[in-house]
């Protein structure tokens, strides 16, 4: 095999994902990138949960990012970060409660809330706490995950439900059961990842979605720019001072 083939080959797997996300998922992103903007337009903040310690990645794409929305309010949650242990509590069944209070998720707010399988115990608890809260919840994650992973498996809620199931609007990651994307021979496991890359172009898909809408509206998107660019500091501490005192984060 020449060099570089199987690099090629997850390049086609990422390619066919963003665009199947593309042509089956824009309807969605749209539908929730007006949300976001009339949460902008109404300066409340918009939630974001990244429930497992890949998934977190997806949250972290939406906070403080070069380009990124300012009022993003991630939840922080170290239970669900490989940082501190790959003991993650992604299963444990009321957890998803605690954290959904302390981040203050409310009446009318909008949470997002990204898993790669969407089928945990904190996954669809907190959609169903947000939910009875009276907030909008949006799920990304992979529809075939939810769908294949066998009732009464330990990964899965109790109830076995899925975040496709109890969501208000539901993202389609496209990406396959077990989340790799590369056979090699000889290799028992396939390789290569997709859930990283496809959280990312769906995320950002809907910063500019809803940057775009504002700007229709005559409203100048809130948005971070590069701390490493002559005047970048400057013009974040506007932001920064305007928000410190209400995302936990900053």
């Amino acid at each position: 095999m020449r060099g570089g083939e199987y690099t090629d080959m997850y390049l086609e797997a990422v390619g066919r994902t963003l665009r199947a996300i593309r042509e089956q998922e824009m309807d969605r992103i749209l539908e929730v990138a007006e949300l976001m903007a009339d949460e902008i337009a109404e300066d409340k903040l918009i939630h974001v949960y990244g429930t497992g310690g890949h998934s977190i990645m997806g949250a972290e794409e939406m906070f403080m990012r070069s380009g990124g929305l300012v009022p993003i309010n991630p939840i922080w949650d170290q239970g669900m970060s490989l940082i501190f242990g790959v003991k993650i509590v992604e299963r444990v069944s009321g957890y998803a409660k605690t954290m959904i209070e302390y981040y203050e998720v409310n009446d009318g707010d909008l949470l997002i809330i990204i898993s790669i399988p969407g089928i945990n115990a904190v996954t669809v608890d907190a959609a169903l706490e947000a939910k009875s809260r009276g907030a909008v919840v949006v799920g990304i994650s992979s529809k075939e995950f939810c769908d294949q992973v066998p009732h009464g498996h330990a990964a899965r809620h109790p109830s076995n439900r899925s975040l496709s199931d109890v969501a208000d609007i539901f993202i389609d990651t496209h990406v396959p059961f077990g989340d790799v994307s590369v056979e090699i021979p000889g290799c028992k496991a396939r390789v290569a990842p997709l859930s990283t890359i496809a959280h990312a172009f769906i995320v950002n898909s809907l910063v500019v979605e809803t940057a775009g809408i504002l700007a229709s509206r005559g409203i100048e998107p809130p948005i971070w720019i590069s701390q490493n660019i002559p005047g970048g500091d400057e013009e974040n501490q506007r932001y920064y001072q305007a928000y410190r005192h209400r995302v936990k984060g900053l």
